[in-house]
């Protein structure tokens, strides 16, 4: 008699244990945030690779931003040397790639780097980066959306106000997942209940 709902139960939290593996094979993937800018402005961004393979570490992270972002300059990275790739000089240079080494980043966390960009027109721009392990491991971030190594982008907008599409995204989950994790407490709790009037 209690099987069909203790089978209920489990069934209740199906989707929370889903949302929740979403997140975070969602959030084990190289990215550059704030994911949405205002187009034509200077902006701190922050690169984040992170080191998922077991018994290795990241030691050497390469960035090469699309046409129509500048890198401006770069904040301290303690523990990494910074070579770039550049033409140009003074106000006109230009850097086509950097190269940051001499990292050892464990499995589990990442490396956080942080450049200040200037964004061009209202589009999307997307950037290739490569990270390289402590076992002479490469994995090269350049593939498309929804593929195990998607490229990092960003979304330049005109105009920001009301809230991008994105931001409303992450509020309507956040929310749809908090009710998913209510209505499994209130299963369990009216099951639990059921079993005390038994």
């Amino acid at each position: 008699m209690n099987r069909p709902l203790a089978r209920g139960r489990w069934l209740a939290l199906l989707p929370v244990v889903a949302a929740l593996a979403f997140t975070d094979s969602a959030s084990a993937h190289a990215i550059i945030s704030p994911s949405t800018v205002l187009a034509r402005t200077s902006q701190v961004f922050t690169l984040a690779v992170p080191t998922e393979k077991e018994g290795a570490t990241t030691v050497q992270i390469e960035l090469t931003p699309p046409a129509g972002f500048g890198i401006d300059s770069f904040a301290a990275a303690p523990g990494w040397t910074r070579k770039t790739d550049q033409s140009g000089e003074g106000e006109e240079v230009e850097i086509r790639k950097v190269t940051w080494s001499g990292g050892t980043v464990p499995t589990g966390e990442a490396a956080l780097l942080q450049f200040v960009g200037d964004v061009g027109a209202a589009k999307d721009y997307v950037f290739k980066v490569r990270q390289t392990y402590s076992d002479g491991t490469v994995v090269d971030w350049t593939g498309a959306t929804g593929s195990d190594t998607p490229a990092p982008k960003i979304e330049a907008k005109t105009s920001l106000g009301g809230g991008g599409s994105s931001t409303l995204a992450t509020i309507a989950f956040v929310i749809a997942t908090l009710a998913l994790v209510a209505a499994a407490i209130a299963l369990l709790l009216k099951a639990g209940e059921g079993r005390e009037l038994a």
